[in-house]
């Protein structure tokens, strides 16, 4: 796919219509600036745009995609696949960021009770509570890798790739024993520090 063609072709085709970038970001429940990184190339629009689009627009998917009009006419089986596609897609984003929000809570509180610990010396006043606050601070700092895995993409990534399936599987093992490993480390230091 060819962005600098694709874009080119949804200015030709806004201006075709007299629209302004803001008003096709209006119709769209968009921003006038992603219509303009569209338009120059530096971005593409997301596939659960594409339908409406090419709706706003009277041409079919294919055609945005090619960067050029075709004879043919989307049929409502076409559009109805695509929307599809597109709700599995936000489906699967909504489903990662529900992950990362679980896993950025844990972190943070962990994190807020280890600061709490650290801050009134509680820590201090014997060794079942420095081992928590070591629990604690592993656990912050891996839910922190985990959430960075999963914000990266690395794990997706990984998962779509049919020769990595098998490392997809060991990543399921893999994210918790770094929030073990992490809490190990942190508690070996704390106890080792005290």
């Amino acid at each position: 796919m060819d962005q600098k063609r694709i874009g080119g072709f949804l200015k030709k085709l806004r201006k075709e219509k007299g629209i302004t970038q803001e008003q096709m970001a209006e119709k769209l429940n968009i921003s006038g600036r992603t219509v303009s990184r569209w338009e120059t190339g530096n971005n593409m629009p997301d596939i659960s745009l594409l339908a409406e689009i090419a709706d706003l627009f009277g041409v079919t998917i294919p055609e945005i995609i090619n960067g050029e009009r075709k004879s043919e006419n989307m049929n409502e089986g076409e559009k109805e696949t695509l929307r599809k596609v597109a709700d599995y897609a936000e489906k699967e984003r909504e489903i990662l960021m529900k992950r990362v929000r679980i896993i950025s809570f844990v972190g943070l509180g962990s994190l807020l009770l280890a600061l709490l610990f650290v801050s009134f010396g509680i820590e201090q006043i014997n060794s079942f509570f420095m081992c928590i606050e070591g629990i604690a601070f592993g656990t912050s700092v891996g839910a922190m890798i985990t959430c960075i895995l999963f914000t990266t993409g690395v794990l997706g990534k990984i998962r779509n790739n049919d020769k990595s399936r098998r490392i997809a599987k060991a990543l399921r093992v893999i994210c918790p024993v770094i929030v073990a490993i992490s809490v190990l480390v942190c508690l070996l230091m704390t106890v080792l520090n005290k």
